[in-house]
């Protein structure tokens, strides 16, 4: 009985020393390569001309990749079955699809994006209600960074199935600030006194600045004072330009509208 014991002990021991710690010594190379194809990978689509809000897309791709090569690697220096593994995970793989059917339909949105490039990285964009600047395009979301620091990701596959308003592909944007004034009020002084708002620092002299009548209401005529700048003055001129707005008005008495209604009683 002993004997019996200590042979399987024996046969336990080779199996062991012959056949885990190979598979072991697989897995720890296994893993400093991967880490290695990762870094060199980095570094080529950092030179690259790819757009880089895609580079974390490809990179957990490709890390997916690896990781179960090496996992059938390791399996295989164990004296598993590989083909059997990759049969059942086929299996496994078409039973999991309708599971995880958004998931997929991110990941090809993913490619999708990769392939049109509707946007790049530092674009501001608008899809759907949310708007700001492109971070990075992941395996599953778009990620947006809006003007008040917040960062929104949004499905892949929203993305694509959505409007794309892309505000940085021609470098330049037209800030519209329209306000509303009283009809009492001279029309030429008020579209003079909105060209003087418009005059900001950082406004483009082509095309000129103008003011406009937009329309009428019941109660009000509106207005609008237009001016082209850079992208990435937007903002900052809209601002400006609110503000001036105000301050003119004030000076030469003009009198915005406010929503009103008028009563008139019989005796």
């Amino acid at each position: 009985m002993t004997e019996k014991i200590t042979e399987i002990a024996e046969k336990v021991g080779d199996f062991t020393l012959y056949t885990l710690l190979p598979a072991m010594l697989m897995l720890v190379a296994g893993l400093l390569v991967i880490r290695i194809v990762k870094s060199i990978l980095k570094k080529i689509l950092a030179n690259s001309k790819l757009e880089k809000a895609a580079h974390s897309l490809i990179l957990s791709l490709t890390s997916v990749v690896l990781y179960i090569l090496l996992g059938l690697m390791v399996a295989s220096s164990l004296g598993i079955d590989v083909s059997g593994i990759v049969a059942l995970a086929s299996v496994l793989t078409l039973a999991v699809s309708l599971s995880v059917q958004n998931f997929l339909t991110n990941v090809i949105g993913g490619f999708t994006l990769l392939y049109t490039q509707p946007f790049h990285s530092g674009d501001f964009v608008e899809i759907g209600m949310e708007a700001g600047t492109v971070v990075e395009i992941g395996m599953t979301y778009t990620k947006l960074q809006t003007p008040d620091n917040k960062m929104i990701s949004i499905p892949n596959a929203t993305v694509v199935a959505g409007d794309i308003v892309n505000y940085a592909v021609t470098g330049t944007r037209r800030v519209d600030v329209n306000v509303q004034a009283a009809y009492t009020e001279n029309s030429d002084q008020v579209l003079s006194a909105l060209l003087e708002a418009g005059r900001v620092d950082r406004i483009l002299p082509d095309p000129a600045p103008s003011a406009v009548i937009l329309g009428y209401t019941e109660t009000a005529v509106q207005y609008s004072v237009r001016v082209w700048v850079k992208t990435e003055d937007y903002w900052d001129v809209m601002f400006a330009i609110n503000r001036n707005v105000k301050r003119i008005f004030d000076q030469q008495e003009i009198r915005a509208a406010f929503p009103h209604v008028h009563v008139y009683m019989e005796q």
